[in-house]
């Protein structure tokens, strides 16, 4: 089967390094502003049939950003390397297909090919697509894969995980696509797994993994994904923009390159690391537990939906939605630092939690506050 790229999204990353089986729908006027789409949400709308508007940051936060890459990308380098050592192991082949989940699990899956490609001499294919919450894998772009490597192990990665909504959908997907004699796993690989949902992971603290700070700017330029009927067919895949008017800003290749540096002074830690724990490990779901806990004290009718857990998550929700209020762990956490910078900059008052089992967790705003 020949890939027909044609119509898929455009992106600021070399081809050597990803695609993106998603439809590009960069001509569609299909942003609405925090308001207008939190409305829509209550309503009943999908958070996918429209996109906030991309958020500028500040050079503030811009240098925020900066330190965090300065102080964290050789830490990032040897999560890299051991999740991909962990993923080969658990494969048993050696040809796998990375699949990352897009937007934050795309610059992580060109880190473990990049790994994968100069420390295990392999050459793994790696497609980046869309999956929503409520609405599942893009089951379209997950057979296009599976009918160009049908005997390959595919590898679904993202970045982090929060309270494992999408580990649930992830896992609800494949069922059904099992069903179907697709012969898939569910086995999420992350960098950093603090909801306990993950079964292949580097670390299960709760740690700021830089790429959570940005938007497109470091995700190739591809807004969130689309599923809207307005703009596409049922045979379509997900869709998404390239954000062509921000290219001066993209940092996404100074990303990954600058990670991919520490490669190799890293091994040495990645290789004894990778040895400590089993391959797989059980999913806790402790991640889920904590937020059920949250969203029975801070919401009337506990919707765990509201509840918006990790430093990675909290941050996504200070750039995209409405949050009433964010907890901390500790305010003079390093980690953290950018979220106090969003926080002010936003006017979203703070909640000091010590014993807080997460580093942060965001509250989206709802009428039924407790």
């Amino acid at each position: 089967m020949m890939l027909k790229t044609a119509d898929l999204v455009k992106t600021s990353y070399s081809p050597e390094d990803i695609t993106f089986l998603l439809k590009d729908m960069s001509k569609i006027q299909i942003e609405s502003n925090v308001d207008t789409r939190e409305k829509a949400f209550s309503l009943g709308h999908h958070y996918s049939e429209s996109l906030p508007i991309e958020y500028r940051p500040s050079e503030e936060y811009l240098h925020l950003y900066n330190q965090a890459m300065l102080q964290l990308s050789s830490y990032v380098a040897q999560l890299v390397g051991i999740v991909t050592r962990r993923v080969h192991k658990y494969a048993k082949t050696d040809h796998v297909v990375i699949v990352s989940l897009a937007r934050a699990g795309s610059p992580v899956g060109i880190l473990m090919r990049r790994y994968a490609r100069s420390f295990l001499d392999l050459d793994w294919p790696h497609f980046s697509v869309s999956i929503l919450r409520g609405k599942g894998i893009d089951e379209n772009a997950i057979k296009t894969i599976r009918e160009l490597y049908p005997n390959y192990h595919l590898q679904f990665v993202d970045g982090w995980t929060g309270k494992g909504a999408i580990q649930k959908e992830l896992t609800k997907s494949i069922q059904k696509l099992n069903q179907q004699g697709l012969h898939l796993n569910d086995d999420l690989a992350v960098l950093s797994d603090p909801g306990g949902c993950a079964t292949l992971y580097s670390t299960r603290e709760d740690i700021l993994i830089p790429n959570a700070f940005l938007n497109s700017t470091v995700s190739g330029l591809i807004s969130r994904t689309i599923l809207n009927n307005s703009f596409q067919s049922p045979e379509d895949y997900h869709g998404a923009k390239y954000y062509a008017d921000l290219e001066e800003e993209d940092v996404s290749n100074a990303f990954v390159n600058q990670i991919s540096a520490h490669f190799l002074a890293q091994e040495k830690a990645i290789l004894a690391r990778s040895k400590e724990f089993p391959i797989k490990n059980e999913r806790t779901w402790l991640g889920m537990q904590v937020a059920q806990e949250i969203a029975h004290k801070y919401y009337k009718n506990s919707d765990l939906t509201k509840v918006k857990p990790s430093v990675g998550e909290t941050t996504r929700t200070l750039l995209r939605r409405k949050p009433y209020k964010i907890l901390l762990r500790d305010e003079s956490d390093e980690a953290v630092k950018h979220i106090l910078s969003l926080c002010q900059e936003k006017n979203i008052p703070i909640e000091i939690i010590p014993d807080l089992y997460y580093r942060a967790i965001g509250l989206i705003e709802s009428e039924e506050l407790i």
